[in-house]
């Protein structure tokens, strides 16, 4: 099991990569957040014990590139902050767990072992049509690269037509698909939603995906 610890406090480093060393674990050490993104972008790691207060970068900005780009590795926040806004707010971007300096090691050691005995997150699905793509695991949609604002209920019809992207789909399918079919959906409530889908995923840019078929319904399709 490899770790990567990004912590500025030289002692503090030391100390942890000597302790997980002990404990059979492989541990790559981040003086400040820049250096920490950099490992974490070039490698692969098990888990990051992960500072908030960094030069550079700080710990919450890291959390935010990784789970934004799809690293889903664990990161266990280890500072000094310990107010609930920040335990809060590290949580809420996607840490695993957060612990507060100062710490028992044995009780670090403790919840890294707990957090890597948890089953493995399934791979990221991703589907393409051009440049669109759905990140299905992430729930992110993107176009050029570019993030896509999306409800709930937008990104469930563009998942329905991106997995049969080439194939015309009728106003009825989409409504039964996207909809509860005991909602009685009014197939113009289709019509709405498409248009409003379109806005977000062909208004921006200069090629369209999502065709009208006249008297049938729509089709998502790459325009060669």
């Amino acid at each position: 099991m490899k770790l990567l610890v990004v912590e500025d406090e030289m002692r503090t480093a030391g100390f942890l990569k000597r302790g997980f060393g002990e404990a059979g674990f492989l541990v790559d050490i981040a003086a400040d957040g820049l250096e920490g993104l950099r490992l974490i972008q070039a490698n692969k790691y098990d888990l990051v014990v992960l500072d908030i207060m960094l030069p550079g970068l700080d710990g919450l900005q890291i959390l935010k590139w990784m789970r934004e780009s799809g690293v889903q590795t664990p990161v266990i926040f280890l500072t000094a902050r310990d107010s609930t806004n920040d335990r809060v707010a590290g949580l809420e971007l996607g840490a695993d767990d957060y612990l507060v300096k100062p710490f028992a090691f044995s009780e670090l050691l403790a919840r890294v072992r707990t957090i890597l005995r948890r089953p493995p997150l399934r791979e990221a699905v991703i589907l393409r049509v051009g440049d669109l793509e759905l990140d299905l695991t992430a729930h992110r949609a993107t176009r050029t690269g570019q993030r896509l604002d999306l409800t709930a209920r937008e990104f469930s019809l563009l998942s329905l037509f991106i997995r049969r992207a080439g194939e015309v789909l009728t106003r009825t399918f989409i409504a039964e698909s996207v909809w509860d079919l005991s909602s009685q959906t009014d197939t113009n409530v289709v019509d709405v939603s498409v248009r409003r889908l379109r806005v977000k995923v062909d208004d921006p840019f200069p090629r369209k995906l999502i065709r009208t078929v006249r008297g049938v319904g729509y089709v998502l399709a790459n325009p060669e």
